[in-house]
């Protein structure tokens, strides 16, 4: 402990990392921040945008990226974004990505190191209006350190641009697949593939149990093997999806 402090008085170490280090989480007036908690879970602390103020989110990301050298954003809306950017886009030491579509944001500092894992996973969606958590599953498991692979816009309402996707879908080590109105194509893919799924119902869909509902009770209720996630949950698949992912490369390992 005492060097900890030595560092601190010298300025070596910030505050708020140094009480990370000792406690496993920094406070501040915006909330108490889990700086342990990748240590911990594996899984990165994120900041969830939506319900804060951009006043409070940027205390988080200051926290996070004092504690970890990391910040994660989600649920970013505009406004957020644009305070992170006056803050952080031309600060020497710390880049910033910006993912407008999956409304996330990443920062790191130069000296952060982002994991890698020797094992791909497959973010599917079955139209254009999945995009949104999908690309937030996507942000999280590239943070976590897995091969992403993409594949877009196959739903079974033409079911052979579902089939011809099949092969390369066989090839991943975990799937994420996104699908909204009744939730089909996780249920038919999990038909198709060794592969685990997890399906992450959209809130696509409108009418007779819409907003989602159909689509996740479709997948809860599939005569086919995989496990789902909650209504748009992108983040909640992707950590499912990066712990599976970190198994694949201890095995591998």
């Amino acid at each position: 402990m005492r060097d900890l402090l030595d560092a601190v008085a010298a300025g070596d170490i910030a505050p708020a990392a140094a009480e990370a280090q000792l406690r496993g989480y920094v406070t501040s007036d915006a909330g108490r921040f889990d700086t342990a908690r990748e240590h911990r879970a594996g899984v990165p602390e994120t900041v969830l945008a939506a319900g804060k103020t951009p006043a409070e989110v940027q205390t988080l990301v200051e926290t996070s990226l004092a504690g970890t050298g990391r910040a994660v954003v989600t649920r970013a809306d505009p406004t957020v974004v644009a305070t992170l950017e006056d803050q952080y886009s031309e600060e020497a030491g710390t880049s910033m990505t910006v993912d407008d579509r999956a409304q996330t944001v990443v920062l790191k500092t130069d000296e952060f190191e982002t994991p890698e894992l020797d094992a791909t996973v497959g973010v599917v969606t079955a139209g254009t209006s999945d995009a949104m958590p999908a690309g937030e599953a996507e942000t999280i498991l590239r943070e976590m350190g897995a091969t992403v692979s993409r594949t877009d816009d196959i739903g079974v309402a033409s079911l052979d641009r579902t089939l011809d996707q099949v092969p390369q879908l066989r090839e991943q080590d975990i799937l994420i697949v996104a699908a909204g109105r009744e939730g089909a194509l996780p249920t038919v893919l999990a038909g198709l593939v060794d592969v685990p799924i997890i399906g992450l119902p959209i809130s696509t869909g409108y009418g007779h149990a819409g907003e989602g509902e159909a689509a996740l009770s479709g997948m809860l209720q599939s005569c086919t093997a995989m496990s789902v996630v909650n209504i748009d949950a992108g983040f909640t698949a992707g950590v499912q999806a990066g712990l599976i992912a970190r198994q694949f490369d201890q095995i591998r390992s």
